[in-house]
């Protein structure tokens, strides 16, 4: 068997195995991930940029350090892509806009310098919905990704082409965004696991900001241990972000037989698939099989959540992205504009797609005088009580539990003329980004079913115990 055939493209933890053994290389890992991408993502368009010649000379580089005894990083030869709204230097970085088509971050952000120190070799930029404002990643200036399980298919998003590249075999791991499930989407909806972390668990220095309250970088794998594995490579305290938390709690305590999960009525409400519902509740009888109690509960501040969200992102959006007038970023029109408002209203007209203009116009509208305290400070004050209300509830259990998305994957332009429709399938992943509190997805469908994934919450810095109830979903489904 020839090198390339025993590498396993969707195990992460056997690829550092082998590399470190000796048993492959570097290079050749990286050589397979390039291979299978070349093969598959002209049908299924995961990458808006790769990095061929970098990663070959980062993977040999890696193999002369081996050779030569140095130590090796717990990512030791693993191909990871980053989502196209992370700061890559000497790479274009473009959030899937034409208003940063050409723009080269001149510095990494800080989850790729981890992900550098741990031996993981970048081999490009996926594709996502512009400025991360999306749940399909059909609004993105570079095409939509499609669903490696069905091409006809939306991959989700808005980290659509990381969640993609992961479940085609292109690469073990990716890194996401998650504003509103943004990596819980894609995992659920390409059938891999994805993690949104506690706000504050990893940096965001060098995350271009859609909504900046919101937002978390995460890991997006294969299997539940490599999602943990590549978890603790990317988190910790980040001096270069203010939200990044020093002082988290040092040892959570794991979970315990008759250890118990509230599973809420309201994620079972209106919209929600017969099929969603019958392998999500398969799920849950494989952690009351083990020992769980599982419980239904009633939060009910989670039936404001999705407006309540919507008005804070847009709000901040609106603010974010004012940032983009087309001289010092990106885009740069023709000159002949007598003043500069007329430039700065042609850029922006140009450079961004419809959804961000949306998306601006009514964060502008929201924010404005007379609508401020009716709109923004009312959602910021359900924000509060939803945040209280899971705060009693994990009082009393140590997880919640639910549907990621209401619906399997949907037809690519499906709903895309329908934005109010776009926005209801957020309704159960927003809720841990008004809260900050950790979430997972964790596939739930059989083979050959359209996938399905059931999201575990869990109390704030308690990934760990997110991994080890995802890890008994993960190995119960497939006995």
């Amino acid at each position: 068997m020839s090198a390339l055939a025993k590498i396993d493209l969707k195990n992460a933890r056997r690829i550092v195995e082998m590399v470190r053994s000796g048993e492959v290389a570097a290079v050749e890992v990286v050589e397979a991930s390039l291979s299978r991408i070349r093969e598959l993502d002209d049908k299924i368009n995961a990458f808006i940029t790769l990095c061929l010649k970098q990663a070959l000379a980062d993977a040999e580089k890696l193999d002369l350090r081996l050779k030569r005894g140095e130590g090796a990083g717990p990512l030791c030869g693993v191909p990871v892509a980053v989502k196209d709204v992370i700061s890559t230097a000497s790479i274009e970085t473009t959030c899937g806009s034409k208003m940063l088509r050409g723009y080269i971050p001149p510095y990494d952000a800080t989850v790729v310098v981890k992900l550098k120190e741990a031996g993981a070799i970048i081999v490009g930029k996926t594709n996502t919905d512009e400025f991360a404002m999306g749940s399909t990643t059909e609004f993105s200036a570079f095409g939509p990704t499609k669903n490696p399980c069905d091409l006809s298919r939306v991959a989700g998003g808005s980290s659509g082409g990381s969640g993609a590249a992961v479940a085609a075999g292109m690469v073990p791991l990716a890194l996401g965004s998650d504003t509103g499930g943004s990596v819980r989407c894609p995992a659920a909806f390409c059938g891999v696991v994805g993690l949104k972390p506690t706000y504050g668990a990893v940096s965001r220095y060098g995350l271009i900001s859609y909504a900046n309250s919101l937002e978390q970088i995460g890991p997006i794998a294969s299997n539940v241990d490599d999602c943990a594995l590549f978890y603790r490579c990317i988190s910790g305290w980040d001096p270069m972000d203010s939200t990044s938390y020093r002082d988290r709690p040092k040892e959570i305590a794991p979970l315990k037989e008759g250890a118990k999960i509230a599973v809420p009525k309201e994620f079972f409400g209106e919209g929600i698939e017969e099929a969603v519902r019958r392998r999500v509740w398969s799920g849950l009888d494989v952690l009351r099989d083990n020992g769980f109690i599982v419980e239904e509960v009633s939060i009910k501040s989670l039936n404001y959540a999705l407006p309540a969200y919507y008005i804070v992102a847009m709000a901040e959006a609106s603010s974010n992205l004012a940032r983009f007038d087309g001289i010092r970023y990106g885009l740069h029109l023709k000159s002949g504009f007598r003043d500069w408002n007329t430039y700065f209203s042609k850029c922006r007209a140009k450079g961004f797609g419809p959804e961000v203009k949306r998306r601006i116009m009514l964060g502008t509208y929201i924010l404005s005088a007379g609508y401020y305290g009716v709109y923004y400070l009312k959602a910021q004050k359900i924000r509060s009580i939803l945040k209280s209300e899971f705060q009693q509830i994990f009082s009393r259990y140590d997880l919640i539990a639910g549907p990621t998305m209401p619906t399997t994957p949907f037809k690519i332009g499906e709903r895309v003329e329908d934005p109010l429709l776009m926005y209801l399938i957020d309704v159960n992943t927003v809720p841990p980004n008004l809260t900050g509190h950790p979430a997972i997805s964790v596939p739930v469908h059989r083979e050959g079913e359209l996938p399905v994934g059931l999201q575990l919450i869990a109390p704030y810095f308690c990934e760990e115990r997110l991994f080890q109830a995802a890890k008994i979903v993960e190995d119960g489904l497939r006995r």
